[in-house]
C-alpha cells in the first residue's frame, strides 16, 4: 500500500489527460504498459537486494558497496534532492488546490499547515507513518476502482447516455490533420513515455522502507509481486477509459498540466456520468493525494539523509534518532528545506511547481538507473564468488538483459524525452535548466567525491557479502 500510495498521484489524476492529448490513445496506452514493465524490472531488482540486505536509505549503501562509493554519494544526494523537491512541490500544489474552494486563501498559511501535518506524521514511529500512508493510499485506490467501474458502465451505455464506442480512439482531427490512435510522431511518444515514467515514480519506496519493515525477506517479495500488477492494471485501465470518452483533440486535456481540477480527466468523466459534484470530489481526492506523496517522500528523504550520515557522506548529527527510532534531526533539516515552498507566493506558484516537478522527474530516472546498475553488479559478483542463486530469499528474472534494458531506457529518457524544449517556440533558459540542469550537477557530485577521496570501482571479487543474510541464515 505504501508503494501504491507513493506512485499513484497527480501524474495519474492530472497528467494522464496530457499524455492522451500529446500522443493519442494508442501512444498513451503503449507508454504506460511499457513503463509498467520497466518499473516491474526495477522493482524486482530492488526487491532482490532489499531482501538480502534490508536497509533504510538502501540506494546509497548498495551503490557504495557494489559499484563505487562516489556513485553512492551522488545517488544518495540525488535521491534526497528528488524526495525533498517532491515534498516541496506537493506542499505548493496543496496550497493551490485549496484555492478551488477558497480563492482568496493565503498560500503561505496553507503550506505551513500541510508541512506541519507531514512533519508530525513522520516525527513519531514508523508505524504512525505506515498507518497514515495506508489510509491515504486506500482513498486513492478506492477512487480509481470507482472510476474504472463507472467508465465500463459508460462504455456499454448503461449510464452517461450514448456510448461513444471507438469513435474517439480512431477519430481524425480535421483542423490539424492528425488521426488517432497514434499522433505526434517519435518526439510526442518520448514525451508521453517521460510522463508515464514520472507517474510511476514512488514505487522504489519498497527499497527505502525495507529497513523498517517486519520480516522483509517474506513481505518485500510479496509486495514486489503484488504492486506491479495492481499499479499496471490501475494505470492501463484508467488510460483506456479516458481514451474511450475524451478525444485527443479535446482542448481541456491540454489544460491538465495546470492545477485546475475542473480539467482533470477524472473530473470530466465523472461529470459526464451525471455526478454534478465531480469537481469538488476530485479536488478533495487530489488534495489527499498530494499530502500522501509529501508524506511518503518526507519519509524517504529522511531515511536517505540518515543512511548517508551513517556512512559519513552527510553531517553526523543527521544520524541521531529520537526515542521512536526516527532520525529526528534529518527530519527537521528536511522540514526547513521544504519551507522554501513559502516563497512560491512571491515568485509564483506555477513557476515553482513546474521547476520542482521537472527536477523530480529527472532525478527519479537517475535513481532508477542506479538501481539497475547496482543489481547488475550485485548479481554478477554473487555468482562469480561461487554462491548459489537458490539461497537468495527472492530472485529477480531476466538477468542480465533486464538490467541492461532498464539502464538504456532510463538514460534515454533522461537525455531525449525532453528534446521538445529545443524547438524554437518552446526554448527558454528556465525550461532548459529545470529539465537538464540536474545532469551536470549529478556528474559534478560524483566527480568531486571521486577526486577528493580517490575512490575506485569495487572489483567483483572484493564485493563483501558478509553483511547479507540468505533465507534467514548468514551467508
Amino acid at each position: 500500500m505504501i508503494s501504491i500510495g507513493g506512485a499513484i498521484g497527480t501524474g495519474l489524476f492530472l497528467l494522464s489527460g496530457e499524455a492522451v492529448s500529446l500522443g493519442g490513445a494508442g501512444s498513451a496506452v503503449c507508454s504506460y504498459i511499457f513503463m509498467g514493465i520497466v518499473v516491474y524490472l526495477l522493482m524486482s531488482f530492488l526487491g532482490e537486494m532489499a531482501t538480502t540486505l534490508p536497509l533504510s536509505g538502501s540506494f546509497e549503501t548498495y551503490a557504495s558497496a557494489y559499484v563505487d562509493p562516489a556513485l553512492g554519494f551522488a545517488l544518495g544526494w540525488n535521491y534526497w534532492l528528488m524526495s525533498i523537491a517532491t515534498v516541496t512541490a506537493e506542499i505548493v500544489a496543496g496550497s493551490i488546490i485549496v484555492s478551488f474552494w477558497l480563492p482568496d486563501a493565503n498560500a503561505v498559511c496553507w503550506s505551513l499547515l500541510f508541512l506541519s501535518l507531514i512533519f508530525i506524521l513522520n516525527a513519531f514511529s514508523a508505524r504512525v507513518y505506515g498507518e497514515s500512508e495506508f489510509w491515504f493510499a486506500g482513498i486513492k485506490v478506492f477512487t480509481i476502482i470507482i472510476f474504472i467501474i463507472t467508465g465500463v458502465l459508460m462504455i456499454f451505455g448503461i449510464i452517461g447516455g450514448e456510448a461513444p464506442g471507438f469513435s474517439n480512439i480512431c477519430m481524425i482531427d480535421n483542423e490539424s490533420g492528425k488521426a488517432g490512435p497514434f499522433i505526434g510522431g517519435m518526439s510526442s511518444f518520448l514525451t508521453v513515455l517521460f510522463i508515464a515514467g514520472w507517474s510511476f515514480a514512488g514505487t522504489e519506496l519498497i527499497g527505502i522502507t525495507a529497513g523498517e519493515s517486519e520480516n522483509p525477506a517474506v513481505n518485500i517479495p510479496k509486495a514486489t509481486r503484488a504492486v506491479f500488477w495492481r499499479i499496471l492494471a490501475f494505470y492501463v485501465c484508467t488510460i483506456i477509459v479516458i481514451s474511450f470518452f475524451i478525444p485527443f483533440n479535446d482542448p481541456n486535456l491540454l489544460k491538465t498540466n495546470t492545477t485546475d481540477i475542473a480539467y482533470s480527466p477524472f473530473t470530466m468523466i465523472f461529470y459526464r456520468a451525471g455526478m454534478a459534484f465531480a469537481a469538488s470530489f476530485m479536488n478533495a481526492i487530489i488534495l489527499t493525494s498530494v499530502l500522501s506523496a509529501g508524506n511518503s517522500l518526507m519519509y524517504a528523504s529522511t531515511r536517505m539523509l540518515y543512511a548517508m550520515a551513517c556512512e559519513g557522506k552527510a553531517p553526523k548529527i543527521l544520524a541521531a534518532v529520537n526515542r521512536f527510532s526516527v532520525p529526528f534531526w534529518a527530519l527537521l533539516f528536511n522540514t526547513l528545506v521544504a519551507c522554501t515552498a513559502f516563497f512560491s507566493s512571491t515568485i509564483g506558484s506555477g513557476h515553482i511547481y513546474t521547476l520542482l516537478v521537472n527536477i523530480s522527474g529527472v532525478t527519479t530516472f537517475i535513481a532508477w538507473f542506479g538501481i539497475a546498475l547496482c543489481h547488475y553488479r550485485f548479481r554478477k559478483a554473487y555468482v562469480l564468488q561461487g554462491y548459489s542463486l537458490e539461497r537468495l530469499p527472492y530472485r529477480s528474472r531476466f538477468y542480465p538483459y533486464g538490467q541492461i534494458a532498464a539502464m538504456v531506457v532510463t538514460v534515454g529518457l533522461i537525455f531525449f524525452a525532453n528534446m521538445w524544449i529545443f524547438e524554437e517556440e518552446n526554448f527558454t533558459w528556465f525550461t532548459f535548466l529545470s529539465n537538464y540542469g540536474i545532469i551536470p550537477l549529478f556528474i559534478g557530485m560524483y566527480a568531486l567525491y571521486k577526486k577528493k577521496y580517490k575512490t575506485r570501482w569495487v572489483a567483483y571479487k572484493d564485493i563483501d557479502f558478509s553483511r547479507i543474510h540468505m533465507k534467514g541464515k548468514p551467508l
